[in-house]
């Protein structure tokens, strides 16, 4: 093994051109590729809390028994698909909306109460909003159901939208790197076809031949992935902590746990392609020269 480093570390300083070249490739490969997913992860996560502040609003009529219609809706098929629901009397709704707007609380003295009781109903997934809400309706002392139907279903036709752009972009990224990986190591062998020959004249078998290129794939696919990591983490947290404070509604991803695995998979992914590509570059020069 100290021979096969020894020849990977004379290899890669005799064509330091070629070296440089496949290094900046997976680098600039693996940087295209972490932040169109960052950018893909906090759209997501944008739609996704988007969507999950959705509710439904279940309006009951004025004679009906507002427990026993909550306690009906609990024991209904579709309370499976529900993150949270609360009974808010009419009463709160009152006091709630006198605390915004003063005069009500004095009209609400000369007429009856204008507000109806309301079953409040968040979902588990944004995506059952209308089928549960349609089963709501159906329940008996509910007078009418309120869920922005129009801005729901937009939002979820979004959400679908952004996750299948995001994963096909991700994938032809992925199919893009490894032909770029494997055309620039590639053209690095070839660089170096005069060492190849005489190594095959000695008697060297496939094998031998091919693990200095190995472990030259591993270490620019460490350097690479590392470089990408940490440059990439940098830029991204510097980035972001200015756009939180211009747009602090937004729900951004910060240093969190789901941004930090992502770059450590990027660092992974660099690994891999340059292991992979060395392995099939090396393979298939060796094939042609058979």
């Amino acid at each position: 093994m100290s021979y096969q480093l020894q020849q990977m570390w004379l290899a890669m300083v005799a064509n330091l051109t070629a070296t440089l070249a496949t290094l900046t490739t997976m680098t600039l490969t693996l940087a295209m590729l972490g932040a169109v997913s960052l950018t893909i992860l906090n759209l997501q996560n944008i739609l996704g809390h988007l969507a999950s502040q959705v509710q439904i609003a279940a309006f009951l009529s004025p004679h009906a028994d507002a427990r026993q219609v909550f306690a009906e809706l609990q024991s209904s098929p579709s309370f499976a698909k529900i993150r949270s629901a609360r009974l808010v009397t009419k009463q709160q709704i009152l006091a709630q909306m006198s605390a915004q707007y003063p005069y009500l609380k004095d009209a609400a003295l000369l007429v009856s109460n204008p507000f109806p009781n309301t079953i409040r109903i968040r979902l588990k997934d944004p995506i059952d909003t209308t089928e549960v809400a349609k089963q709501v309706g159906k329940l008996p002392g509910v007078h009418s159901v309120e869920y922005g139907a129009g801005y729901v279903t937009r939002a979820v036709r979004v959400i679908d939208a952004a996750e299948y752009v995001g994963d096909g972009l991700v994938i032809l990224l992925l199919i893009n790197s490894v032909f770029n990986v494997l055309t620039t190591v590639r053209v690095g062998i070839y660089a170096r076809r005069d060492e190849i020959a005489v190594m095959r004249l000695l008697g060297a078998g496939r094998g031998f031949i091919q693990t200095p290129y190995l472990l030259e794939g591993l270490l620019l696919g460490l350097l690479a992935g590392g470089i990408t990591a940490l440059g990439l983490g940098w830029l991204y947290r510097s980035s972001i902590g200015s756009l939180q404070q211009l747009l602090p509604a937004l729900p951004l991803l910060g240093s969190s746990k789901t941004v930090n695995e992502l770059l450590e998979a990027v660092a992974g992914l660099g690994i891999v392609l340059g292991v992979a590509a060395s392995w099939m570059a090396s393979r298939r020069y060796l094939r042609e020269l058979s």
